[in-house]
């Protein structure tokens, strides 16, 4: 660990937010497909919020039972809450740190975070963001928004700053942790059975368009995939399939339960599936990974399909994250 901070300081992080309960899918939604610089629905901006809420109306029954299934909400803010704090515990022994949270589309908000922090007499602030692959549909649009309530007069009077840690797909520290989980799934598997085992990694989907904008993510995608598979030199082999894909716009590939599919018509019995671009267990595991493509593998004749265990508060990941805040800090610029 680095010297001692004395100044002290605040780390926001970054997540996207979800439902905490059933009656909360709805808000969720409208706030979700009203930001235009993520989805762009037709008619204009004007017309975008109205859209939203006729999209979030026609969609709530099903996404409504989808979280019904994983226990009636996200368990997205739990989660992070207790990844701040046990963030905030670690970086406290050594310097004068607090952890905030700051969702894009459910509370607490930037607004929030930034009203706590002031309240508590702080000025240095380090974004920090929950989505190691960088995206502008992800931390760009939370970087975003966190801009522009920063701008606001009631907040430009208090001279925060402000730096930001937008990325780590190829940190060592990140790749060990993500590591331990795969291996530690790995080990579950029956010796007999592992020579067959394929190893699936599903990351979240994203709109084609914004990979041929420039848009990093895939790249960042594949350093974690490469990492990993240095790391854990695992005899099996290894494919990649991208989940959560919704909309008619064109996405990029395959999907996971395409590959499912496939791996299904070329014979193979059992699937480890890997959880690429989540730090969290929240809809897109415990409903899509668990329940959906669980399904989907045992249609394909997949007999034995297993995932390994997202991040959540694992010590390895609570120590990249603190290690990525004073590895920030103390660069010559920022000292």
């Amino acid at each position: 660990m680095n010297t001692p901070r004395v100044t002290p300081t605040a780390v926001i992080l970054f997540n996207l937010g979800g439902p905490g309960d059933l009656d909360a899918v709805e808000p969720f939604l409208v706030n979700l497909f009203s930001d235009r610089e993520i989805i762009e629905l037709p008619f204009g901006a004007a017309l975008q919020p109205v859209i939203a809420r006729v999209i979030a109306k026609l969609r709530g029954p099903s996404v409504r039972r989808n979280y019904a299934s994983i226990g009636g909400g996200s368990p997205q803010l739990r989660i992070t809450n207790a990844q701040a704090a046990a963030l905030e515990t670690k970086l406290r022994r050594v310097g004068d740190y607090r952890v905030f949270v700051a969702m894009r589309y459910t509370r607490p908000t930037c607004d929030d975070a930034i009203d706590a922090i002031a309240a508590a007499g702080i000025r240095r602030i380090v974004t920090l963001t929950l989505f190691p692959h960088y995206s502008k549909a992800t931390t760009g649009s939370s970087r975003r928004e966190f801009d522009r309530v920063l701008a606001r007069p009631v907040w430009r009077q208090f001279g925060f700053d402000v730096t930001h840690i937008d990325r780590y797909a190829a940190d060592d520290r990140y790749l060990d942790a993500m590591s331990e989980r795969v291996l530690d799934a790995w080990r579950a598997v029956p010796a007999d059975r592992q020579s067959r085992t394929v190893l699936l990694f599903s990351a979240h989907g994203l709109p084609q368009k914004f990979i041929d904008s420039g848009d990093p993510y895939v790249e960042e995608i594949a350093a974690t995939r490469r990492g990993i598979l240095e790391r854990v030199q695992l005899p099996c082999r290894d494919v990649l399939g991208y989940q959560s894909r919704t909309g008619p716009v064109k996405w990029i590939g395959p999907g996971t339960e395409e590959m499912l599919e496939e791996l299904g018509r070329q014979g193979v019995t059992d699937v480890l599936v890997v959880p690429l671009s989540f730090v969290s267990d929240h809809i897109e595991t415990l409903y899509e990974v668990d329940l959906l493509f669980a399904a989907a593998a045992t249609k394909a004749g997949i007999t034995h399909y297993r995932r390994s265990e997202a991040l959540n508060t694992s010590d390895r990941f609570i120590d990249a994250l603190a290690g990525l805040v004073e590895d920030h800090l103390a660069e010559p610029a920022l000292a």
